[in-house]
């Protein structure tokens, strides 16, 4: 295992207490490698060989083989910033009987158990008239305690029961709300007047860092690893892929996936699409060369999977169930809730034997529907081949997820095979 390469994926998680700043810690590294930025809203009259772009938190970046003729094929990791969680209301300030309580919306699929009983603080953007500001407050702020036991007398009984509205609103101190401190409190934290703030798109996360766990250190625990894990492991693979063959390597870290992905930010919007048509643009491709690059390309769409968990392994297909540390699983789902295709499952496992990387296969039982990723939108929207892969984790969507330490290594060596060409 290369502890170097773990110990900058920890690193990265806890650069990213929230997706914006996933698409900050990224495109840190990129830069750091030589990677030139361009703007959307700007003609592109020059396009570095290497480069990247932003909107919201979402990213796209691309490294191309300047001896590549037009329509050259474009191979394509995706993945996306965005984790299920408890992001902050407008107008914050609520409470009642002497507490302090933030109003929160649940965003996404999130484990909601898991939010109880955590010291929870706040990250995100902060918006004023003059753009937009990053905001990361690690020490503790907010806590969303769980009803004693004593009220609750049969609760391991029956099973606990939340309601997202009444049940999640946590606390942030004493006395009786008021209008407009968590405002003041975070204009504080950024350095700014109250009244400059416009808007802001913050979370709630748990506060505790990336750590290894077990005897031997062989388990990751982290908020957010699905999936930053992935987005970790396409930025560094793209760092390290920074002289392609025959074509142009790409990766597309998109927001909203938890949500649908129907944003400008995410994987069911243009975003991609407009990127890859402006790059062959710049390379003398044509409308033709460009539709002819698209049908020669592929994506692997990288997005955790689930684990076989031991105390249930009932919940998994008998002869699909990966397990952690033994590599990556190609996921499937012929009703089309991951992309892959027999086609693509092939190719991708060439990539993990020319990087001599492990790989697993996951596909789920007939009466427990798995979830689906950016793969099968990509696929859709751009006619690519595409693939669907991910590290085996546990506690998916929860506020704090398990996964092993190697495989997110081989992950990030097969992606570097796979965007380089070598196989």
């Amino acid at each position: 295992m290369n502890d170097t390469m773990l110990a900058d994926l920890m690193a990265y998680l806890d650069e990213s207490p929230s997706h914006w700043h996933a698409t900050l810690a990224s495109a840190a590294r990129l830069r750091a490698a030589g990677f030139g930025e361009l703007q959307l809203d700007k003609a592109w009259t020059a396009v570095p060989d290497k480069g990247f772009v932003m909107r919201g938190a979402a990213l796209v970046a691309w490294a191309r083989d300047i001896d590549a003729k037009a329509g050259s094929p474009v191979r394509i990791v995706g993945a996306h910033t965005d984790s299920p969680g408890l992001r902050v209301k407008p107008r914050a300030d609520v409470g009642g009987y002497g507490w302090k309580q933030l109003s929160v919306e649940v965003y996404g699929g999130a484990l909601l158990n898991s939010w109880l009983d955590r010291d929870l603080g706040v990250a995100g953007q902060v918006v004023t008239r003059e753009g937009a500001v990053p905001m990361a407050v690690r020490a503790a702020v907010a806590r969303i305690p769980q009803l004693a036991i004593h009220l609750d007398r049969d609760v391991n009984e029956r099973g606990l029961i939340l309601d997202k509205h009444s049940h999640l609103t946590p606390v942030w101190g004493l006395g009786s709300p008021v209008a407009g401190e968590f405002n003041a409190w975070v204009a504080h934290q950024v350095g700014i007047k109250a009244g400059d703030i416009t808007g802001w798109d913050l979370c709630l996360f748990d506060v505790g860092p990336a750590s290894r766990l077990g005897a031997e250190g062989d388990l990751l625990a982290s908020g957010r690893l699905d999936n930053q894990l992935s987005c970790w492991a396409a930025t560094s693979a793209l760092c390290a892929s920074t002289e392609p063959a025959h074509g142009t390597a790409v990766i597309a870290l998109f927001d909203h996936e938890e949500v649908g992905s129907e944003s400008s930010a995410g994987a069911a919007g243009p975003l991609l699409e407009h990127v890859l048509e402006r790059l062959a643009l710049a390379s003398g491709a044509n409308r033709a060369d460009y539709l002819t690059q698209l049908a020669a390309s592929t994506c692997v769409s990288s997005d955790n999977a689930h684990s076989v968990h031991p105390n249930y392994p009932e919940r998994h297909e008998a002869g699909h169930r990966p397990v952690v540390n033994q590599g990556p699983a190609i996921k499937l789902n012929h009703n089309q809730r991951y992309a892959t295709t027999a086609a693509g499952s092939a190719m991708l496992q060439r990539v993990f034997e020319v990087a001599n990387v492990p790989w697993q296969l996951f596909v789920s039982r007939n009466n427990m529907p798995c979830g689906t990723t950016i793969g099968p939108m990509t696929a859709t929207r751009l006619g690519i081949e595409t693939v669907d892969v991910g590290v085996p984790q546990l506690s998916m969507h929860s506020a704090r997820e398990l996964c092993g330490t190697k495989d997110p290594v081989w992950l990030q060596q097969a992606l570097t095979t796979y965007l380089v060409g070598a196989f």
